[in-house]
């Protein structure tokens, strides 16, 4: 038979167990991703007024949190405006150019089609 010792409870020096500070939560952030998955299941759900409400308020929120990454993008944006112009304008031109060919081309199988014989 085996003899264990247990020490006295008054002989064992006290434990102080230190708790952690509770790390602060991004509340912005919290605010913004439950905005955005919101409007996500409401757009998802059929509510599509609701879900685009709430989806650009989390947009919102979230943009409160970059307020220099906005100001810089506010300021890119007449450039990227008529980047997009030019390149509509290049996508005009080849569309006119392929309508015209198509034309011609039109033109000059109508022009060679060979009778239909009975």
């Amino acid at each position: 038979m085996g003899v264990a010792i247990f020490p006295d409870r008054e002989n064992r020096s006290p434990r102080i167990t230190e708790m952690r500070e509770a790390e602060s939560f991004d509340w912005v952030r919290v605010a913004a991703c439950g905005s955005l998955i919101t409007g996500g299941l409401l757009l998802l759900s059929g509510r599509k007024r609701a879900g685009l409400v709430m989806a650009a308020s989390g947009t919102a929120i979230a943009l409160l949190d970059h307020e220099e990454t906005v100001r810089n993008l506010w300021k890119a944006m007449p450039g990227y405006v008529d980047r997009a112009q030019y390149m509509l304008e290049q996508v005009q031109d080849v569309v006119e150019d392929i309508a015209k060919k198509g034309e011609s081309l039109r033109r000059t199988l109508s022009r060679r089609s060979p009778s239909v014989r009975a």
